[in-house]
């Protein structure tokens, strides 16, 4: 048995846990889960990332969140609270035991109004109902402000007080509505509707904190298409400033909070006044630099040597009026001259093309003509001369008869030219062809000659 247990491989407890957590990183389950439980051992680092446990009746579980993802929660944590989080699960190698890294995280027994929050949202968003292109303008001085929410509570009063204050002169009208509970959401929408019929600048729709139950009216469809289809530049302010609605992100504009939302509605006015003063201001320093040039301007005018001296002013119109006449008739006659031009062109063009002209021109070519093949015969003619005299005096040296004049002959046996001895024998008649006539003979003997 100790020689089996020394041929075993022996792992360190590091290269365990090691292969430990490799095998829970390559995992995909372990990288996408979904846990619920009840938090216990809630510590926030100074740093803001949490530290806790999340347990049920049976096990527990390690987990931590970092504060980027625990920045965004919506509600506070705590000993006890129970929740649904998202993360992925690993091993802490230092420790030798797994944990989850939380990334989301909500309260359990709202779960299922997140999922249909989540959902509703990722379909207005497809639709294009979040879109910039949709959102309009807010007004910066509006004459009538309406506001859809609770006659009661502190959200009420305080987009009244605040808008009296920075802004007196704005009418108020006030579309008293449900906020939360069964019929909310109709009610919201019914007020939306009816404020289209006020000739209102800015339209406020919203309420006060609460929790997501309380706020769900705003996260309702028909509240959102109502908001989008509202032709009034509409102002979401719905609960505190961590708390978001389907109703911000339809409207054209979102407010943090109620008062918020009364503080982008309108300006203040001893801003506006102080905008106007220092305006007033301006123009007031505009007309008088205008007037002082003017009157500059003026002086100017009046001291000039022209107003002063009216006639030379003529004069000086009437010899640019000379310039312009000799400069008239110059041009007149370069385009006279030009029109003679080409109207002596245009005849010289008629005469090359007409039929008189044609006639005189080919005459004349067929003249040249007559002339160019007159000579070419003659050439042709005297070339031939030349060579027929030539191949006589060849056929001269080669003519039979010229050869006899110098004392030769050809002898014929029966019309046939004898060319040697072998072809004639003794007491044959033969005639001799001389230069000036015929012998007739008769062979008396032959001897060849070798």
């Amino acid at each position: 048995m100790g020689d089996s247990m020394n041929e075993q491989k022996y792992l360190t407890i590091s290269e365990f846990t090691s292969r430990l957590k490799g095998f829970f990183d390559a995992s995909k389950a372990f990288q996408n889960m979904y846990l619920k439980g009840e938090i216990s051992n809630f510590k926030r680092h100074s740093t803001g990332h949490l530290y806790f446990s999340i347990k049920d009746e049976g096990s527990v579980i390690n987990a931590m969140m970092w504060s980027k993802d625990a920045s965004k929660l919506n509600f506070e944590p705590m000993e006890g609270t129970k929740v649904l989080v998202h993360g992925r699960v690993t091993v802490y190698e230092a420790r030798g035991t797994y944990q989850i890294y939380v990334d989301d995280m909500i309260e359990d027994g709202v779960g299922n109004l997140y999922v249909a929050y989540e959902k509703l949202k990722a379909e207005l968003q497809k639709e294009g109902l979040f879109d910039e292109k949709h959102k309009k303008q807010i007004p910066r001085f509006p004459k009538r402000v309406g506001v859809v929410t609770a006659p009661t509570g502190a959200a009420i009063r305080d987009i009244i007080s605040t808008i009296e204050r920075r802004y007196p002169v704005c009418e108020i009208v006030i579309f008293p509505s449900l906020v939360q509970g069964e019929g909310a959401a109709p009610n919201i929408v019914e007020n939306i509707k009816k404020a289209e019929d006020y000739n209102l600048d800015v339209l406020i729709v919203g309420r006060g904190g609460g929790s997501i139950e309380d706020l769900w009216a705003f996260n309702e469809e028909i509240v959102a298409r109502a908001i989008y289809n509202c032709s009034i530049p509409t102002i979401s302010a719905v609960g505190h400033e961590v708390d978001f609605t389907i109703a911000d992100f339809v409207a054209d504009l979102r407010a943090p909070t109620p008062t918020g939302a009364a503080e982008i509605a309108v300006p203040n006015i001893l801003d506006v006044l102080n905008n106007i003063n220092q305006l007033s201001i301006r123009l007031k320093e505009g007309i008088t630099k205008k007037i002082n040039y003017n009157k500059l301007l003026l002086d100017t005018y009046k001291n000039s040597f022209i107003i002063k001296n009216p006639v030379i002013m003529y004069e000086n119109k009437k010899m640019l009026l000379d310039q312009y006449n000799e400069k008239i008739i110059t041009l007149l006659k370069h385009n006279v001259e030009n029109k003679k031009i080409s109207l002596n062109h245009k005849k010289d063009k008629i005469k090359l093309v007409s039929p008189m002209m044609l006639c005189i021109n080919k005459r004349k070519d067929l003249v040249l003509l007559d002339k160019k093949i007159n000579t070419l015969i003659n050439h042709k003619v005297e070339l031939k001369k030349k060579g027929f005299i030539h191949m006589v005096d060849k056929l001269e040296l080669v003519n039979p008869m010229n050869i006899l004049k110098r004392g030769y002959s050809i002898v014929y046996f029966l019309d046939k030219q004898v060319s040697s001895v072998k072809k004639l024998k003794a007491n044959d008649d033969i005639e001799v062809k001389l230069y000036d006539g015929v012998i007739k003979a008769n062979v008396t003997s032959i001897k060849e000659e070798k």
